[in-house]
């Protein structure tokens, strides 16, 4: 396969213009013809993030590479629960896969890599605490640290109880949230009663 160097530079540019990381589909709209990327690809100056997702090898490495790769992927997606908490740094849990949220009704997607779980809200336990984080000069929507915490009461029966007890007394302890800002979540994720208890052990 032969690509010229101008070609293959171009593509580049296009890249680097665009963050460095593309979808196939969006490096295609932008007039990178299929074949420079496989060029690209197969010479090592792109390399693949998942299936469908390339990056210009000589940047720094990916800070977050699986929370980057759920966003660009499937855009439509909240990063949850235990993938939340590790990120606003108040679990001791370790993910193993990437926790989403998605509207009740959709179809979970198909992804080789990263892992992913997906969890079905909805109304505004689906929308309200919803954060977007520049990561990799990638968006990716995050809910923030109460309404994390209100979700780990919610899903206490998959994640454990242990663990949201925990979120909230690192939430506290860190001073992620008010006490105030949590039972405002915990009553739009419908777990006021059961997260009170808790919390005013602690406060």
């Amino acid at each position: 396969m032969y690509v010229s160097d101008q070609k293959a530079a171009e593509a580049e540019d296009l890249f680097r213009n665009h963050g460095g990381m593309l979808r196939t589909s969006e490096a295609l709209d932008l007039g990178i013809h299929p074949r420079t990327l496989y060029f690209l690809r197969d010479t090592g100056r792109l390399e693949q993030v998942s299936r469908g997702v390339y990056r210009l090898a000589d940047l720094p490495p990916l800070e977050a590479p699986d929370l980057v790769t759920v966003a660009i992927r499937v855009p439509d997606a909240v990063v949850c629960l235990i993938s939340a908490l590790s990120f606003h740094e108040i679990t001791t849990e370790v993910p193993h896969e990437v926790h989403i949220a998605l509207p009740r009704g959709t179809d979970k997607p198909m992804l080789d890599h990263p892992p992913i779980r997906v969890f079905y809200f909805s109304d505004a336990a689906l929308t309200e605490g919803v954060d977007e984080h520049t990561i990799d000069a990638v968006p990716v929507k995050i809910y923030n640290a109460p309404k994390t915490v209100a979700d780990a009461f919610k899903f206490r029966n998959k994640i454990g109880t242990d663990v949201a007890s925990e979120a909230l007394k690192l939430c506290l302890l860190r001073s992620k949230a008010s006490p105030a800002e949590l039972m405002r979540y915990a009553r739009i994720c419908r777990v006021g009663r059961v997260m009170q208890p808790y919390l005013e052990a602690l406060t």
